[in-house]
């Protein structure tokens, strides 16, 4: 087995371990297995549509906002997993409620890119016209902060 089949498959594994966790509501995992200088490409033209650059403005502008509209975990379940090289390609269905009582259950299509174990980039595709009507625009914080997320 060359060493790129090794690192697809090792990656893979990684990737499958992680969502297994974020099926049942455990974040920790996947972020523990973000790297410092990883950048979350968000796709589309929402508000929420846009590179966050580093895990700090992944935590403070994209999933602190996140889990602000959220009523709890937004459980990731994935169907599919596609891998090569340094790249593994996620197929999930989201499970979450707003702290409105609105369901908000969306579809993603997710590019994972990974140096040593570690996320150093994502691009997410969903669906943008559900992320407008159920989450609206991301509501940012006055003050930078540095709770975790």
């Amino acid at each position: 087995m060359t060493s790129v089949v090794k690192q697809a498959a090792a990656n893979k594994a990684l990737l499958q371990w992680v969502f297994a966790d974020l099926a049942t509501g455990q974040g920790r995992p996947f972020l523990d297995m973000l790297a410092e200088d990883v950048v979350w490409h968000v796709e589309g033209s929402t508000g929420w549509s846009r590179s966050y650059q580093g895990k700090s403005a992944v935590k403070a502008d994209l999933l602190k906002p996140l889990h602000a509209v959220l009523d709890g975990p937004n459980r990731l379940s994935a169907s599919g997993f596609i891998a090569e090289a340094d790249c593994v390609v996620v197929q999930a269905r989201g499970n979450g409620r707003t702290k409105a009582g609105e369901p908000y259950c969306n579809s993603y299509c997710m590019i994972f890119r990974l140096r040593d174990g570690r996320v150093v980039e994502i691009t997410e595709y969903a669906d943008t016209a559900l992320i407008e009507r159920v989450l609206g625009p991301p509501q940012v914080a006055a003050e930078p902060s540095s709770a975790h997320v």
